[in-house]
């Protein structure tokens, strides 16, 4: 009896957080289905929770990237962990968009989209270096604050890094305020995360009262097929990569660990608001710090295999509209690159700009008053699948660098599972 007692006390205190988060999640979707529109009411709750996330994100960016490079004992292995990331990124990229091709190929989207008129954001034109220079940078340090200068944020921690691993001794007193700073932060997300399951509640309530009815109108078979392969290649390609990392233990690992960054993506529909439910799920994985917290805080803005699946979707559905047919080679060659492109330059924040869409129809050569509001609407309604596949997909490339890195053997036989 005490030896049952013992394992429901364990299995509590192991899954209480996931269980409260699903609980949460839950409640929330039964409200939506039961009020519909009426649930908006409640979306602030949400909205408190995913602010506290973002405002607490940029410090953790910051603290961890530069903490990590500022501790690695050589630069050179910095370079190498950079080309590992960099490959494993584009491999998983091109792999999931080759596998939303096929699901194109094998099960063709027909003209019956209905091109629907609806709020366009503005959009600024200005030249190709300019937008390089505005992805990369920032014009002043306190515009580095902001989410949506995420990737110029980052490239600042890696020069604070660097520089701090270059000061040698004369800077050890910056370094051990950089890992104070990132301990700091973490037992902060800590706090913030106690509040997830109302948090990510409020927002499931939101999205199933307001988008859920969306789902049955005539974008009802390309989002289908989305969701479809999106599923399989989260179930099957994930696995994979998890057991390439780490065999059978890396499996059990992952999908041990990947449940509450999985849900956090979900409900949030952000890669930059799930990534201190990835670096936790990384710790648990025992993945050293030095590559969590580069692969991780990296991968949020510049890895997306959900979002690489859903510009494929978006082309086959703009060619369905215009009658074109999506199966030519030099097509399919184009829309691989724009993928790749998208996948680099879209934000990770919800609905975070339609770059990728805008890219596509340009390529194309489709008019963009009738092509994109499509677009956007097949963007927005696969965004909770898309922004699934791309978190999680930073934890299961975390893995892969890591095997990649420090070998076979890099996840401990002592880890619990």
């Amino acid at each position: 009896m005490n030896l049952k007692n013992t394992q429901s006390s364990s299995f509590l205190k192991n899954y209480k957080s996931i269980l409260l988060l699903l609980g949460g999640i839950l409640a929330g979707s039964i409200l939506g289905l039961v009020f519909g529109k009426e649930v908006e009411v409640i979306k602030p709750l949400g909205d408190i929770f995913l602010n506290l996330l973002f405002t607490a994100i940029i410090p953790l960016i910051f603290f961890t990237i530069a903490s990590s490079i500022a501790n690695l004992e050589k630069s050179e292995k910095l370079g190498k962990l950079f080309v590992i990331v960099i490959g494993v990124f584009l491999s998983t990229v091109l792999i999931s968009a080759i596998l939303m091709i096929v699901g194109v190929l094998l099960f063709p989207i027909q003209q019956d989209i209905i091109i629907s008129k609806i709020p366009l954001e503005s959009i600024q034109e200005s030249s190709a270096g300019s937008q390089i220079t505005q992805l990369l940078t920032a014009s002043d340090f306190f515009e580095l604050l902001s989410r949506k200068n995420m990737l110029a944020l980052i490239i600042f921690s890696f020069l604070i890094g660097f520089s701090s691993l270059h000061s040698g001794e004369k800077g050890k007193d910056f370094s051990r305020f950089l890992n104070s700073g990132n301990e700091v932060m973490k037992q902060l997300l800590h706090i913030i995360m106690k509040t997830a399951p109302i948090g990510l509640g409020a927002y499931f309530a939101y999205q199933v009262g307001i988008f859920g009815p969306q789902l049955f109108g005539a974008y009802a078979k390309p989002l289908g097929l989305y969701y479809a392969v999106c599923a399989f290649y989260f179930v099957v390609f994930f696995s994979l990569y998890a057991f390439i990392a780490g065999g059978k233990l890396g499996f059990k690992v992952f999908w041990k660990n990947n449940i509450t960054p999985s849900l956090t993506a979900l409900g949030t529909c952000s890669s930059i608001a799930t990534i201190p439910a990835n670096l936790e799920g990384a710790e648990k994985m025992n993945i050293p710090s030095h590559i969590r917290n580069v692969v991780i805080p990296l991968g949020a803005p510049l890895h997306k295999d959900g979002s690489s699946m859903s510009s494929i979707i978006k082309i086959a559905v703009i060619f369905a509209m215009f009658g074109k047919d999506f199966t030519d080679p030099e097509t399919l060659l184009m829309a691989l690159g724009i993928t790749v492109i998208v996948s680099v330059v879209e934000g990770g924040i919800p609905n975070g700009g339609y770059i990728g869409e805008i890219l596509a129809i340009t390529v194309y050569g489709f008019p963009m008053e009738q092509a994109l509001p499509a677009a956007m609407i097949v963007g927005t309604l696969v965004d909770p699948m898309a922004t699934l596949l791309n978190a999680n997909g930073d934890l299961v490339s975390a893995m892969v660098v890591t095997r990649i890195a420090e070998g076979k053997k890099w996840l401990s036989a002592n880890l619990t599972t």
